[in-house]
């Protein structure tokens, strides 16, 4: 870990929710005038769109049908790991990206003077911007550990986002549909395809992450696979646990955020529509803090 060169990991399942902490974070950055080098967790798959397809149909051949983005057959643990690493002690890394669409392949053309980047591959290495104040990575293994690596133990702030399961399923089904045209059995199927890396390389970041942000509907999820619609914000609450409560301020947070109550020593829960509200209050301080920190050593 560094004060110099801090790391901030915001990781969570597909579907999960963590552009809305993503977003909380930004408004924190342009408030508090931080330069953020921002990581996606994408990025460091190891294999682009096509090279999954064909690893994942061998991996079916022979066998496997829980191949998946969430195990380290398909993902670079040992790049994250040294970025981390990288940046906290001298401020630099190097960093790429996937080209999701076509409009950000004609982006990354133009960045990289390229002409042959397409949707479903990856950008070329290049070192990230000088006089950064945080590096910032969002995905699915910011706290990730294996046999062999241990991309956590550089993270300075993990935040966890974990809506309770079905929730996640519903999320997820509906997101895939709307922006990718899957059906609802298709999704399910990587559902069931990825539980095993789920249990094994997701699920446990949370017990590492400094605070997670779960939120926990109030209306039937009971069948995730037929849910007509995703439960709103205010069909929900959020449950917020700190590792670590001391030193936390809990009573300004119940004052700044209305309807909110603690449920134990550790954990705040408000309403799901004062979520972004209550990411924004529980961060910034812990922000200035880190920044003010940083400018000591």
């Amino acid at each position: 870990m560094s004060h110099k060169h801090p790391v901030i990991a915001v990781t969570g399942s597909s579907g999960a929710g963590t552009t809305t902490v993503k977003r909380a974070f930004e408004n924190i950055f342009r408030r508090e005038g931080i330069k953020a080098a921002v990581v996606e967790g994408d990025s460091l798959h190891s294999l682009d769109r096509m090279a999954f397809r064909a690893a994942a149909a061998e991996a079916a051949k022979a066998g496997n049908h829980s191949f998946s983005h969430f195990g380290p057959e398909a993902n670079s643990f040992d790049k994250i790991e040294e970025m981390f690493k990288s940046y906290g002690e001298t401020g630099m890394c190097k960093r790429r990206y996937y080209v999701h669409s076509d409009v950000e392949a004609e982006e990354h053309n133009k960045h990289f003077n390229l002409t042959d980047l397409k949707a479903g591959v990856f950008t070329p290495w290049e070192d990230i911007e000088s006089g950064t104040d945080l590096l910032f990575y969002e995905g699915l293994h910011g706290l990730a550990k294996s046999d062999k690596h241990d991309a956590g133990q550089y993270v300075d702030l993990g935040i966890g986002v974990v809506p309770v399961v079905n929730l996640e399923w519903i999320q997820k089904i509906h997101r895939d549909k709307a922006e990718r045209g899957y059906s609802a059995e298709a999704t399910v199927d990587t559902i069931l395809r990825r539980m095993p890396d789920y249990i094994k390389y997701i699920t446990p970041q949370f017990s590492r992450t400094h605070i997670n942000f779960q939120r926990v509907a109030t209306v039937d999820t009971s069948n995730p696979f037929i849910a007509r619609d995703i439960p709103t914000p205010d069909e929900s609450f959020v449950v917020i646990r700190f590792r670590d409560p001391k030193g936390v301020d809990f009573p300004y947070m119940l004052n700044m955020i209305p309807n909110s109550f603690m449920s134990r020593a550790n954990t705040l829960v408000t309403p799901g529509g004062k979520m972004s509200h209550a990411m924004e209050i529980i961060l910034s301080p812990i922000m200035h803090d880190m920044i003010q920190n940083k400018k000591k050593q």
